[in-house]
């Protein structure tokens, strides 16, 4: 059974309490999706048929935008879908690539904890600072929380990921 299939069915320990985070984002995504499908072509016929263009419509669908790319981020990282180069395998001994595989995994969660951090931090500034969108003026804090929490979720999945490929290695027999 793949992890997006047990996305479904629920998990054990670790994973289910992520599940129901996976869950969330993944259900924020669907909605910010046809969100901004729908004010895409809603825009499009109102300015293209009626001559009649909605005001604000780019920052709906650039907000939904974010809540979309939020999600993507979470589920890819839930199904392991992220791009790796297996290059090194074929290559170096097994015993290599098991620290590589560590170093790899803490260096992704180190990143992404990084960059949760730092979205976070500038988030926090919000209209003060400038951070708003052009036209109607919506604030980017939750967006920048959201995709602060989508990176936070990534750092959390790498780790367990790591410690579980670790206790894995360690049950198996010598050979």
């Amino acid at each position: 059974m793949s992890r997006a299939s047990r996305l479904v069915a629920g998990g054990r320990g670790a994973d289910a309490a992520f599940a129901w985070l996976v869950r969330g984002f993944a259900v924020a995504g669907g909605v910010a999706l046809v969100v901004m499908v729908a004010t895409v072509v809603v825009a499009v016929v109102a300015r293209y048929a009626l001559n009649a263009p909605i005001f604000g419509a780019e920052d709906v669908s650039a907000m939904a935008l974010v809540v979309v790319v939020a999600s993507a981020i979470v589920y890819a990282a839930w199904d392991n879908a992220h791009v790796a180069v297996d290059a090194i395998d074929s290559v170096v001994p097994r015993r290599a690539t098991r620290v590589t595989d560590v170093v790899a995994g803490l260096l992704g969660a180190a990143t992404a904890a990084l960059v949760a951090f730092a979205l976070f931090r500038h988030g926090a500034c919000g209209a003060p600072c400038g951070a708003t969108t052009p036209t109607l003026l919506v604030v980017h804090t939750p967006f920048y929380y959201a995709l602060g929490t989508a990176f936070g979720v990534v750092a959390g999945l790498l780790l367990i990921r790591l410690a579980t490929l670790q206790m894995h290695r360690s049950e198996a027999p010598a050979g």
